[in-house]
């Protein structure tokens, strides 16, 4: 059963539990094995948290299910639609804490960015999130449950599709440092008889947890997006600090072994947000170029989205494309992504959230803001 550190309520959550729990459950009630799946079609097909609507259960079992047991979601704080389409939740969680997740729509998808931490236990010098600090990881349901109230909050498609096509793990917090709950996420995401989402339609998003990627390879298959930044060691350690630890070059044989066995169609996504004057050089390019050249790949080049108290500010449009072009010249698959939602700070590095910073990061910027004009 996965770890669930809230745990203090009577009534079991069903939405946490896999499906192989729900079979032993449903077993010590002496019931048939077979009312797991009816069960889990209802919870993940349609969308259901209503025991009484489940009507191919007995009146007599669904009254013990509300006796006994719940689907137990997160709580919708807020709701902030942009002018562009894009659609970010406030979720208030059972202990208070609060975290973000941002629906985009484009033509024939919609996509969710799911958030995998309260905050962020990486301290990536340019990202609204990691500036915030950390508490916690989050629990299965309160992963899988971001998915669930998407697809019932949203309209959904013609032909009975949920509105969530595609589901990114590019909200708040480090994937790979909650592997254990992020994985029985995605395999609930990945279940036929549940969302039914491709692989190449989950895409999980790391800035390069090594150990933890070697682990996740084995366990689960889809798309891999890995924040690099910078071309260099150097760079990368003044921008996203776990680099000391993993530096690039570990990182990229672990995302040659990602590709092992896989389609020649395969590509890993390596990200990279553009700064002024910090990665942004067309020298820096070039070496960016080489250092991928014997990996299958494509760049989003991603406008830095600015926000208070941070002194980076985002490369010029000009040096986007210049930059662009020359990773082109290269063969290198090269797209800079437009940005979405930055007016209601739904766009890359900006979720932020409500909790309680146990990291005590945010105190330590705030300190830093009051004495900088001393």
């Amino acid at each position: 059963m996965p770890e669930n550190p809230l745990s203090s309520y009577k009534k079991i959550n069903l939405l946490d539990q896999s499906y192989s729990d729900l079979e032993a459950w449903f077993s010590s009630l002496g019931e048939p094995r077979f009312r797991a799946l009816q069960l889990w079609k209802w919870m993940h097909q349609t969308i259901s948290s209503d025991f009484c609507a489940m009507t191919n259960f007995s009146k007599q079992l669904r009254t013990h299910l509300e006796d006994v047991a719940e689907i137990r979601l997160p709580e919708i704080a807020m709701d902030h639609p942009s002018v562009d389409g894009t659609r970010k939740w406030l979720l208030r969680l059972e202990d208070g804490q609060c975290i973000e997740m941002v629906y985009i729509p484009e033509d024939g998808r919609g996509t969710l960015c799911v958030s995998s931490q309260v905050g962020c236990a990486l301290d990536c010098t340019f990202c609204s999130t990691a500036r915030q600090g950390f508490n916690r990881n989050l629990a299965v349901y309160e992963i899988i449950g971001q998915l669930w109230l998407a697809n019932s909050i949203l309209e959904k498609r013609s032909g009975g599709r949920n509105a969530v096509t595609n589901v990114v793990f590019m909200g708040m917090g480090e994937p790979l440092l909650n592997v254990k709950n992020v994985t029985e996420a995605i395999k609930i995401m990945l279940d036929d008889n549940a969302y039914g989402l491709s692989k190449r339609r989950v895409t999980l998003s790391t800035s390069g947890v090594v150990p933890a990627l070697e682990q996740m390879v084995k366990e689960v298959d889809v798309a891999l997006a890995v924040s690099l930044h910078a071309p260099d060691n150097a760079t990368r350690n003044k921008l996203v600090p776990l680099n000391r630890k993993y530096p690039i070059e570990m990182l990229l044989q672990a995302c040659k072994t990602w590709l092992k066995g896989k389609s020649h169609r395969e590509r890993i996504t390596f990200e990279y947000v553009m700064l002024a004057g910090v990665n942004d050089s067309l020298e820096q390019a070039g070496e960016l170029g080489r250092l991928l050249s014997q990996i299958p790949s494509k760049v989003n080049l991603i406008p830095f989205n600015t926000f208070p108290g941070i002194e980076y500010k985002c490369s010029s449009k000009a040096q986007i494309d210049r930059f662009r072009e020359e990773l082109i010249k290269m063969d290198i698959n090269t797209i800079t992504r437009k940005t979405r939602g930055d007016d209601i700070d739904a766009a890359c590095g900006q979720l932020a959230g409500q909790f309680q910073d146990k990291s005590r990061r945010e105190s330590h910027f705030t300190k830093l803001e009051g004495t900088s004009g001393n």
